[in-house]
């Protein structure tokens, strides 16, 4: 099984323009994620829109493709930069994980949990969660909950606290007691169903809850879900770049 890591990477962020090239204890984020990637998967890549982001990866002799600028979401550039990347290097994938650009403290541990779900030949998707922590996390609609049933698969992603506590009191003590899960944003697709996925139109789910892996439930496919116990670190603004460059060393 031949594994390609993307890493896709945009500039024209709305709360946080340019964020790939933002520094991280004096690197480019997108240096430190890819730099994180390739100790897990030797092939990588960054999937950019952006003329500045590409210059930037190729400074420091990273792996990288240009790609449209009117992607509705990191899996539709993945699979353009799939094919672009395919096309010039001369080699062919069977998976792809989509590791998010904007988590400089990814762990390869991580990336590597996700490329074994498809050791088992019957995973078309997979991604990752981790147990909520305290009240406070599962009730940010900025961070997804998802179900599961009993074979690890999604039953569904939503903003809001799922499944819906009838009776109960939500309080710390309850919400660590209790197994719910937030989505870590990383995904793997077979190269066949990554092609699959980026032909379907949007689906109600997708645009009521703003979440795209909802079409692909709602298209009937199974999302194999993994379960890490490392805790990570996405920078959506300014304000998240100063914590991480403040609170950790590198």
């Amino acid at each position: 099984m031949k594994i390609l890591a993307l890493i896709p990477a945009r500039y024209g962020s709305s709360r946080f323009p340019g964020k790939p090239l933002a520094l991280v204890h004096g690197k480019p984020m997108i240096q430190r994620v890819y730099e994180q990637t390739v100790k897990a998967f030797p092939n990588a890549c960054v999937a950019t829109d952006d003329e500045r982001i590409y210059n930037a990866v190729k400074d420091f002799g990273g792996r990288v493709v240009m790609t449209s600028t009117s992607h509705n979401s990191g899996t539709d550039r993945c699979f353009e930069a799939l094919k672009n990347w395919c096309a010039e290097s001369g080699e062919v994938f069977d998976v792809v994980i989509n590791v998010q650009g904007d988590e400089p403290y990814i762990r390869p541990e991580q990336l590597l949990q996700l490329g074994e779900c498809f050791n088992d030949p019957s995973v078309e998707l997979a991604t990752l969660v981790k147990r909520v922590k305290d009240k406070a996390e599962l009730f940010n609609t900025n961070s997804p909950k998802v179900i599961l049933n009993k074979n690890n698969d999604a039953i569904y992603f939503s903003r809001t606290p799922i499944p819906f506590c009838r009776d109960v009191e939500i309080t710390d003590e309850y919400v660590k007691a209790t197994p719910f899960f937030r989505h870590i944003g990383l995904y793997g697709y077979k190269v066949e169903t990554l092609e699959k996925i980026c032909a379907m139109p949007q689906s109600f789910l997708e645009l009521t809850e703003k979440l795209e892996q909802l079409r692909w439930l709602e298209n009937g496919l199974k999302i194999r879900v993994a379960k890490t116990e490392y805790e990570t670190h996405a920078v959506d603004t300014l304000e998240d770049l100063e914590f991480i460059n403040s609170k950790f060393d590198w």
